[in-house]
């Protein structure tokens, strides 16, 4: 990569992996980096550390010397808890409507934290609990999101019944179909859908009433989060909705925080939003139309207190800087564990 080429924010793992080779290089290592998705490579030589995402590791052990310290970067959580919790959303969407949908974050699991010394994880103890089965000593870091705003001077009045939906794609998987047949019964509520809605096209012909045709909700599709129009509509919304049945970290959580909106999220999207976020460990639909008419009733003074707490955490926690710090901390302390003679 041209170091005079900047970084793209499309998503945090492109930046994270430009650091964290980085970090090496700062403590004195020569580093050498191959796409996650490069399956010919072969090692011609030894290595100290050897960090991985997905299958290169279990296929590369093998080739790698013996004092090499092997580190699995967990950016999801466990691929069977993760395509299992996605085929059990499929199953309720042919429940409640009569239709089957594809997968579309189904992965083929892979071995890398069988073969791993150590992992480090941007998740919380949501994620880590799915790969407690190892016994494997694993990290956590945090997120390092892309934007920081400044917190926002809100109308609280007017935007309390106005919520956001933001995410990537794989929608059943990220919980759309639970927020539109909640939202189709809040007329007095407002869902706004920042997704790349077009991506998951049988989704979108199953949900097209909900999606085009209902008066309280409008789906923009995908924004940049560095734009103008990311800002526009989170200053006009009280909270952010993210119903996911598994992830790694919650990064598009974590970007609403920094935008002063308050986090609506599963417990399966690994991010701890404390007090001043809603937590759900039931996703039902009438829980969904439960959580969102509560915080309609709240006052603008504890909207504000909440938004401003989600905020203040995205700032002090969610950062370039922080994830720099803690990573470097951690590999450090990983050198000290595993063989203090690495210690620079």
């Amino acid at each position: 990569m041209d170091p005079e080429t900047p970084i793209p924010k499309k998503h945090t793992n492109i930046w994270q992996s430009v650091k964290m080779a980085k970090i090496f290089a700062d403590l004195g290592y020569a580093v050498d980096v191959i796409s996650w998705t490069n399956n010919t490579f072969i090692p011609q030589k030894n290595y100290s550390f050897f960090v991985d995402v997905r299958h290169n590791l279990q296929r590369l052990t093998p080739f790698l010397n013996e004092d090499c310290i092997k580190i699995m970067h967990l950016d999801t959580a466990s691929i069977i808890f993760h395509n299992a919790a996605e085929a059990k959303r499929l199953l309720d969407v042919q429940s409640r409507r009569g239709i089957t949908l594809r997968p579309r974050r189904f992965e083929m699991p892979n071995l890398g934290l069988e073969h791993a010394d150590y992992a480090t994880s941007v998740g919380n103890d949501f994620t880590l609990d799915t790969f407690s089965y190892s016994k494997k000593k694993i990290f956590k870091v945090p997120t390092p999101c892309a934007i920081l705003k400044d917190f926002p001077n809100k109308n609280w009045a007017r935007c309390r019944n106005r919520f956001l939906w933001f995410s990537s794609s794989g929608l059943v998987h990220k919980g759309l179909d639970l927020a539109l047949e909640a939202f189709a019964r809040l007329p007095d509520c407002h869902l706004t859908i920042c997704a790349p809605v077009e991506r998951d096209d049988d989704f979108v012909r199953a949900y097209y009433k909900e999606l085009y045709e209902t008066p309280n909700i409008n789906t923009v599709g995908w924004v940049d989060v560095e734009g103008d129009r990311f800002s526009e509509i989170t200053a006009d919304c009280v909270a952010m909705l993210h119903l996911s049945c598994s992830e790694g970290g919650g990064t598009a959580v974590k970007t609403c925080m920094h935008a002063g909106l308050i986090p609506v999220v599963s417990y399966e999207s690994g991010v701890d939003v404390d007090a001043f976020g809603c937590l759900l460990k039931d996703c039902s639909i009438d829980n969904v139309i439960k959580t969102v008419s509560h915080i309609t009733t709240l006052s603008e003074n504890e909207l504000k207190k909440r938004a401003r707490n989600a905020w203040e955490t995205a700032r002090r926690l969610y950062t370039r800087e922080n994830f720099a710090r803690e990573y470097s901390r951690v590999i450090q302390q990983i050198i000290k564990e595993h063989n203090p003679r690495l210690c620079t």
